[in-house]
């Protein structure tokens, strides 16, 4: 294979970032990484610095999003905006978001390398937030630059109770600014991220990249089952009402309906008896329900599947269900256009092409709002994400970075 276009498209060269980007972190023996934390505005910095060495202008936004912007070959015209978040949940593995803004960059760099200006202009962005680690509501940085921040969501408050306004104010940032941050769709020809999977399929597959069809959709539920304490060695098995067992039921219940269903999920991760005695006959359960699917219809289906065998269920052990939806996001298909492209440039790199959906969410979701979305996914070891062991090979990094460059000089005209 030839050398790539940039010498910062070379595996180890964007492992070299990615590791400068993971030293940045609020624990010494781990990565953390959380929105408006010191840790998050000196890893910007970081970005900022390296987008201004590949040719970029760039600044941070109102809410602390980093963008970079690499001009047109005429001035006015659509940004293609590349890039993903900067952020982390705590003990986190080092490539999920930073893989996404550090290879970005590497391809605007062989840009400037080549003197080549195109018909749009091309943007980086390294998303301030996407984990939602330290407030509990996700995706804030691409969610204010698709103009769809709630200013209810300054009121959260932190582990430590401080509120969302106070920390971006301690970050140095004006919270009734944020608005700023927001972006015209007509200012955009596409947005197009390159994550790793956080998955097994392309590794069990033996490809580095995919192509990502579709991000999938997102219910959460909140389940309360009430049944009556009892001592447990009085109360005879037959007609007790044992919220936990009900529970249990439950869970299973959400398991099976979505194996039943092509192409869904179904997790129970959290689950909690009540009052929690070993001698005591639980009176009351709680559990969660995170459904998902790439298509809506197939998730709102598994939803009432789920809901109503939680209420037959309840309803035979007598005891009573109480079901909350505390989240609801509908799924974000990715343009078949830019689809295509991906699969051209996956080909053209002499890959076989592999499309998959994405069970995880991501900021394309919010970015569908204002621009077609496209993603590229990169193998990474086992799967695994979320964790200190998340890891990506060499190649694999360069590979990804290799499709992502194909694909910004394949960009066509006509999408300006």
């Amino acid at each position: 294979m030839e050398p790539p276009p940039s010498p910062l498209m070379s595996g180890a060269a964007i492992r070299g970032r990615i590791d400068a980007l993971a030293a940045i972190s609020a624990q010494p023996d781990g990565l953390t990484r959380v929105f408006a934390s010191p840790e998050q505005r000196r890893a910007a910095s970081l970005v900022a610095s390296w987008m201004r060495d590949a040719g970029m202008s760039a600044a941070e936004d109102a809410i602390g999003n980093v963008v970079g912007r690499y001009e047109a070959a005429a001035p006015g015209a659509k940004a293609l905006l590349l890039g993903s978040h900067l952020d982390s949940v705590r003990n986190a593995g080092r490539w999920d978001g930073p893989l996404g803004v550090v290879s970005a960059i590497a391809c605007v760099d062989a840009l400037r390398r080549a003197r080549r200006r195109l018909p749009v202009a091309v943007e980086v962005v390294g998303f301030c937030d996407e984990e939602g680690t330290r407030f509990g509501a996700t995706m804030l940085g691409s969610r204010a630059l698709s103009g769809r921040f709630g200013r209810h969501l300054l009121d959260r408050t932190d582990d430590a109770g401080m509120t969302m306004t106070e920390a971006l104010r301690q970050a140095g940032f004006d919270p009734a600014a944020i608005g700023a941050a927001a972006r015209r769709a007509e200012e955009l020809a596409a947005y197009v991220e390159l994550h790793i999977e956080q998955g097994p399929v392309l590794e069990r597959e033996g490809v580095p990249v995919g192509c990502v069809t579709a991000i999938a959709g997102q219910t959460r539920l909140a389940v309360t089952l009430t049944g009556k304490a009892g001592h447990a060695g009085t109360v005879p098995m037959a007609g007790r009402q044992d919220a936990l067992a009900a529970a249990a039921e439950a869970v299973l219940a959400v398991e099976a309906a979505a194996r039943a269903l092509a192409g869904t999920v179904g997790t129970v991760g959290r689950l909690e008896a009540l009052p929690g005695s070993i001698n005591v006959i639980p009176a009351r359960a709680t559990f969660t329900a995170d459904l998902r699917a790439p298509q809506d219809a197939g998730r709102e289906r598994l939803v009432r599947q789920v809901t109503a065998a939680i209420e037959r269920i309840a309803a035979s052990r007598n005891v009573t269900a109480a079901i909350t939806t505390t989240h609801e996001e509908p799924a974000a298909p990715c343009a078949p256009e830019l689809c295509r492209l991906i699969g051209a440039a996956i080909a053209a790199e002499g890959y076989p092409l592999l499309d998959l959906p994405s069970g995880a969410g991501h900021d394309a979701m919010e970015m569908a709002a204002i621009a077609p979305i496209g993603m590229i996914f990169v193998r990474c070891r086992g799967g695994l994400s979320h964790h200190p062991d998340e890891h990506v090979d060499d190649a694999d990094a360069e590979a990804g970075a290799r499709v992502l460059h194909r694909l910004i000089l394949r960009f066509p005209e006509s999408a300006t």
